[in-house]
């Protein structure tokens, strides 16, 4: 127990270290354009909407054996873009999505059971935006990387076969049933896309990978798991409007 709480207080400043440097870089983005005024001044902003598919497991620790789960996100995004650095396009997105994570179990003690969560989320990224190529009319590639913080809203369990966990060659079995103890998930993103361009709009399509640093169960002396944070691998197709130019 005392190695559990060893790594629960390293592991807090680990999270914290991360998360402020992921802030810092996006605000650092933002800030740029108004305090060098080094690149073209861009006052660019886009509304529209997303819908994608994550692969999702949970950061065990002691370990719980996974495979991915697929679920749907959908929500709506906007985008302004402030400069353009020599060849960069710089920018931020923000996102409101609705999201469905959790785990899904492999179970491999002849047993016959399946079971995995549903934890579904509100969740809201932040991203720096960096773009190279055609700026109104064409291709151009994307990368974008930023802080994310989310709210459980439900919390659903799925058992499958004649339930019984005598037999569980990892002996973990605290997590059936376990209540979510903290309702606020946060923790950095990132990933690439490519952008299309026209008369009609933006679309982009873009590939994530979300590291969660906040901990779904308790993670106290007395809780059952040292650790227990999302991970995710999502693809969305997004549609972004213009609402102000630069002419």
């Amino acid at each position: 127990m005392k190695n559990i709480f060893k790594y629960n207080i390293s592991e807090a400043k680990t999270q914290t270290i991360i998360l402020c440097v992921s802030l810092s870089f996006v605000l650092l983005m933002v800030g740029m354009p108004v305090s060098a005024q080094v690149g073209l001044r861009r006052n660019d902003f886009s509304l529209g909407c997303n819908v994608g598919t994550t692969l999702t497991e949970m950061n065990f620790e002691p370990k719980i054996n996974q495979s991915y789960k697929v679920n749907p996100t959908f929500g709506l995004t906007a985008r302004y873009i402030c400069e353009k650095y020599f060849t960069t396009i710089c920018g931020v997105q923000a996102e409101l999505n609705y999201t469905n994570l959790g785990w899904k179990e492999n179970i491999e003690d002849g047993s016959g059971n399946t079971y995995h969560r549903d934890l579904s989320y509100l969740q809201i990224p932040l991203l720096m935006q960096m773009g190279w190529g055609y700026e109104k009319k064409g291709c151009k590639f994307l990368f974008e990387a930023g802080p994310q913080i989310g709210i459980n809203l439900n919390s659903t369990e799925s058992y499958g076969g004649v339930w019984n966990t005598d037999n569980r060659p990892s002996h973990v079995v605290e997590q059936y049933g376990l209540n979510v103890k903290n309702k606020f998930d946060y923790g950095i993103t990132g990933g690439f896309g490519m952008e299309l361009s026209t008369n009609i709009g933006h679309f982009l399509l873009e590939a994530r990978y979300y590291y969660g640093l906040a901990d779904v169960f308790d993670n106290s002396k007395k809780g059952d798991f040292a650790r227990s944070a999302h991970q995710t691998i999502s693809a969305r197709f997004t549609y972004l409007f213009d609402i102000v130019k630069t002419k």
